[in-house]
């Protein structure tokens, strides 16, 4: 778990270290600087395998260079079919078998690696570069390309000086609270989309991008319900074994869900030591999990530590939010993490996590709504706008948002998107045009829920979940894993029957039939609380002053296209306790604290 930096732009050297000195929290065991014809390299080394200086990068054979983040969770079995076709290695980590598999098959390289990566690597005899990114999108990779010149870097901020915002991308974070790839907050500024690779050639400046692994048209498999518990259960004691290999501590998060639940309970089983846990508890009850995380660690004889968040913290943790996440994130979310894996780094620099697990097996709140309000979505669209104007719904008490959505929404497909897009809400003009990037969930099943999870899993993992769980645990130099987002049980999941996953509302029925044979029911049996903090009762109290003199005219109007004259109709509404808006206000807050960290006030 590193930072990686790469140009052909012409810096003096200490100009490079800059720019990765002010993101060297992604790697502080070592800083490497290297030039390769007309390309600098940069690397920031978190060290997990082989803490010999020897696998320092960047790394050169032959006539390769590589700059690479993440982990190869099937390196051992990679390494030793190359050994078997003549190669020698000088390491032990995974980075040089990247380099030499890369020397071996190409690009082809790509479907024989398991794991969470972003890299480059120069070919000096071609004049070459060819790099990429996971299948999921674990690990960032951001790019700027204009004019023939080129900046690779794993977080945005070494790129942003001088650059100018992205007015479009404002209006994306608006409308979903994250800037979905390949956009990014600056002009010729990109992300390189997970599961695809790019090839630039410096002798012609042909830069082409390529997919190589996407999700694909769902088929059913005909199993039994128990030979598919038995299968899936197999594949995720692999995927944790496998990323339960490091030279350093390990750990895992435990909430009182039920994902980190099984990831815990099956390395507590798998791993030859007591494995450590870790959990945030909060003082409201409404949000806190951590006496159930606690009763799930004495039951799996984990050495738990659980951080106790207060609104203090969370304040304390504001600064740090922009420190980070140097791109507007308005997941509140995002501030237990941080907390958590500050807790965790004093213990260990690996956690497992049990991130992944609702995408796959349908475990957020939303799908539950989605069913109950797919007879209504089923009603003719004319029949439905006629009942959505204010004297029906007040009529029939038709007062939640998702009911509102069904019947304003004209298909099911619209009804989908809206979940993760509010679609203009706080905008003078919508264009929702980002989303022609996200529309294979169309094509690829025909089952309302798992194309809702389809698109979930392209668009929300990516640009939110995976962002928030990058940039918290890369703060404060922790390494999370999460075998829920091995590519096998996300392919292997679209597979089983819906009921297998989603039966009349019972959850992630599979993955808690499962968790049985290490935890008893009625202990996990919980409603969910999610990752949640209660910010919207804080801004209206602790962080209220923070939140009015953030939120101020001259910075609203400064916005893009944002619709101010609603916006501070919402804030008075929320700030008098009258109606909560809580989302809408976090965002602007958060892209408030943006503009202050970049200077683009």
């Amino acid at each position: 778990m590193c930072g990686i930096y790469l140009t052909n732009i012409v810096f003096e050297e200490s100009v490079v270290k800059e720019k990765l000195d002010s993101i060297s929290f992604r790697g502080p065991d070592y800083t490497g600087i290297e030039k390769v014809n007309n390309l600098t390299f940069g690397h920031l080394r978190l060290s997990i395998l082989d803490l010999d200086p020897r696998s320092n990068q960047p790394m050169q054979y032959e006539n390769l260079t590589i700059v690479f983040n993440g982990e190869i969770y099937n390196y051992k079995a990679i390494k030793q079919e190359l050994s078997d076709l003549g190669h020698n290695f000088k390491t032990e980590s995974d980075t040089e078998v990247l380099l030499l598999g890369y020397k071996q098959w190409g690009k082809s390289i790509l479907d024989k690696i398991n794991g969470m990566f972003a890299f480059s690597i120069y070919n000096a005899t071609t004049n070459t570069l060819f790099s990429a990114r996971d299948r999921l999108g674990v690990k960032p990779f951001y790019y700027y390309w204009n004019d023939n010149e080129l900046e690779i870097c794993s977080q945005i901020r070494p790129l942003l000086k001088n650059k100018k915002i992205n007015e479009d991308a404002i209006s994306m974070f608006l409308d979903c609270m994250f800037i979905p790839s390949p956009y990014t907050i600056a002009q010729h500024i990109y992300k390189l989309p997970p599961g695809n690779y790019m090839e630039l050639d410096f002798n012609t400046n042909e830069l082409i991008i390529q997919e190589y692994w996407n999700l694909k048209e769902v088929k059913i498999q005909d199993i039994s319900y128990e030979d598919a518990k038995k299968e899936l259960h197999a594949l995720l004691i692999d995927a944790v074994k496998i990323r339960l290999q490091s030279d350093v501590p390990i750990g895992s998060f435990l909430s009182g869900g039920i994902d980190s639940a099984l990831v815990s309970s099956i390395a507590a089983k798998v791993s030859p030591t007591q494995i450590n846990t870790f959990s945030i508890g909060f003082d409201d009850p409404k949000f806190d999990e951590s006496k159930i995380a606690e009763k799930y660690a004495e039951i799996i004889d984990s050495k738990h530590i659980t951080a106790i968040c207060s609104p203090d913290d969370i304040l304390k943790l504001i600064p740090k939010l922009t420190e980070v996440y140097d791109e507007p994130f308005a997941d509140s979310s995002a501030l237990p993490s941080l907390l958590l894996n500050k807790v965790t780094k004093q213990y260990v620099t690996v956690a497992l996590s049990g991130d992944g697990g609702d995408e796959s097996f349908i475990g957020y709140p939303y799908f539950d709504s989605l069913i109950k309000n797919k007879s209504i979505i089923d009603i003719p669209y004319p029949i439905r706008k006629f009942l959505s104007k204010p004297l029906f719904l007040k009529l029939f008490r038709l007062n939640s948002h998702r009911v509102r959505n069904a019947l304003t929404t004209k298909t099911r497909n619209d009804f989908i998107e809206n979940i993760f897009s509010r679609k203009g809400l706080l905008l003078k003009k919508g264009n929702h045009s980002w989303m022609k990037h996200y529309q294979g969930y169309k094509k690829w099943s025909n089952i309302f829920l798992q194309k809702a999870a389809d698109l979930n899993i392209k668009l929300w993992l990516e640009n939110d979940s995976n962002v928030k769980v990058d940039r918290a645990s890369m703060a404060y130099s922790v390494e999370v894993r999460s075998p829920f987002l091995d590519y096998r049980v996300i392919e292997y999941a679209r597979t089983l029957p819906m009921h297998f996953r989603y039966e009349k509302g019972r959850q992630k029925k599979i993955l808690r039939d499962i968790l049985k044979e290490y935890i008893p029911e009625e202990v996990f049996n919980q409603p969910k609380r999610g990752f949640a903090v209660p910010i919207g009762n804080w801004m209206r109290s602790e962080l209220k002053e923070e939140f009015m003199t953030a939120l101020n005219d001259d910075f609203l109007n400064k916005v893009p296209n944002l619709n101010v004259e609603k916006f501070k109709k919402m804030l008075e509404e929320h700030m008098n306790n009258k109606q909560s808006h809580t989302p809408n206000i976090w965002k602007l807050f958060v892209l408030s604290k943006w503009y202050e960290e970049f200077g683009f006030n």
